[in-house]
């Protein structure tokens, strides 16, 4: 009898590292989302601790992910290309999508408030019911006057914003919901039971769902680009491809920002 030919190994096969000391597998994906929201939530609270709130979130969430990294299940980054290009789908999908809303669904306006009464507040634009003064939005612009002692400053804060937004974020963020709350769904006793990318239709709609529900007043916005990473998952197998989407999509939206000042989508 000839020997059985030998198995080709399951590319992302979940492979469980030993789990030591405090850390475990789902507290390693958990602390750095945790974390992070914890600050972001801390810079709503007090906005003139904003840029000091996400500094340290920055950085905090880095560290955590660097703590965890040896937890996490291995990424692969094939596909990446293909990242790129749903990235770039990505940002059409978004800022258009939103301003769209923003426009012709009072529900999703932004915020508008008085700079001489900053307690009055109300959906899209206005005059204050006290000094009759035109609202404006109600936005953290870096440059504005008072907010940063010097333009070096302002432009320190926006590189940091952008090292958040494009390296750590889509790290920590599709770890999180499509590595660890994903296969949590599929398989709850033990997620790294379920594969990286492996579809259950649970999955595939309430994860959408739950990034939707810490994204504000894009939530409808983040719904459509959840679902549309989704299904990059799903036919990549390929966490990395969702990292440089989300990442493709961020950069982009930064851009936008910073050449139409439309401080809002920040």
């Amino acid at each position: 009898m000839t020997a059985p030919p030998p198995q080709t190994p399951i590319e992302h096969e979940p492979q469980p590292p030993e789990k030591q000391g405090w850390l475990r597998d789902d507290i390693a994906y958990i602390l750095p989302m945790a974390a992070f929201m914890l600050f972001t939530v801390a810079g709503a609270k007090w906005e003139r601790f904003y840029p000091h709130t996400y500094v340290a979130k920055v950085i905090i969430t880095a560290v955590l992910l660097v703590v965890g990294w040896r937890f996490y299940t291995k990424i692969s980054w094939r596909y990446w290309w293909l990242g790129v290009i749903v990235g770039v789908i990505g940002i059409f999908q978004w800022v258009p999508m939103q301003l769209w809303l923003q426009k012709n669904v009072a529900f999703f306006a932004p915020s508008h408030t008085c700079v001489v009464h900053p307690t009055v507040s109300q959906k899209g634009p206005g005059q204050c019911p006290i000094c009759k003064a035109e609202l404006v939005p109600d936005v953290f612009n870096p440059f504005d006057k008072g907010v940063f002692p010097s333009l070096t400053m302002a432009w320190a804060f926006v590189a940091v914003r952008m090292i958040g937004a494009v390296l750590v974020v889509p790290v920590m963020e599709e770890l999180f919901w499509r590595d660890f709350l994903w296969r949590q769904l599929i398989a709850p006793n033990d997620f790294k039971l379920a594969r990286v990318g492996e579809f259950d239709r649970t999955a595939f709609l309430i994860v959408p769902l739950v990034f939707a529900a810490v994204h504000g007043n894009w939530w409808l916005t983040a719904i459509v680009w959840g679902l549309m990473i989704g299904a990059l998952l799903v036919y990549t197998k390929s966490l990395g491809a969702c990292i440089i989407a989300h990442a493709t999509t961020n950069l982009l939206l930064a851009a936008y920002v910073l050449k139409w000042k439309d401080w809002g989508f920040w």
